[in-house]
């Protein structure tokens, strides 16, 4: 039988949505749809690409507060993960999240200001499959 973390890795990497939680000013939880993410290790740690101008990334900055969500509607099942979004501009990070066809959203390549990579790490998460849910912590 496979782990939990392997079925919810899987289940991760087959989704072409992820939904991605901040909390905005009046501490209110703000949702959003983004592309999946770019590289994972495990279910611990998820790095997604977006704008350094969006408001989202200002959230994070003022509070690394976050969840993350995907959902399988095949076999209705999903897992949200709780934990810490960090805004990363480290040249190094940006490259190697970087890939070809990015230049369409970050005109001026990798090294466009506009470019920045968030780094999730899970603390918890919450899965649900056939009718039930599981708590659990992410080690």
């Amino acid at each position: 039988m496979k782990s939990p973390a392997t079925t919810i890795g899987n289940l991760i990497d087959n989704q072409s949505t992820a939904f991605i939680g901040s909390v905005d000013d009046d501490g209110f939880p703000n949702m959003k749809a983004m592309l999946p993410p770019r590289k994972r290790e495990g279910i611990k740690r998820l790095w997604f690409t977006t704008n350094t101008s969006s408001m989202r990334t200002g959230q994070y900055r003022k509070n690394p507060k976050a969840c993350v969500y995907f959902c399988d509607r095949r076999f209705f099942r999903g897992v949200m993960l709780k934990g810490r979004m960090e805004v990363l501009e480290d040249p190094a990070i940006k490259k190697m999240i970087w890939r070809e066809g990015d230049d369409q959203y970050y005109t001026k390549g990798v090294t466009d200001p506009d470019y920045c990579v968030l780094k999730f790490t899970a603390g918890a998460g919450r899965f649900y499959s056939n009718f039930k849910s599981e708590v659990f912590s992410v080690e």
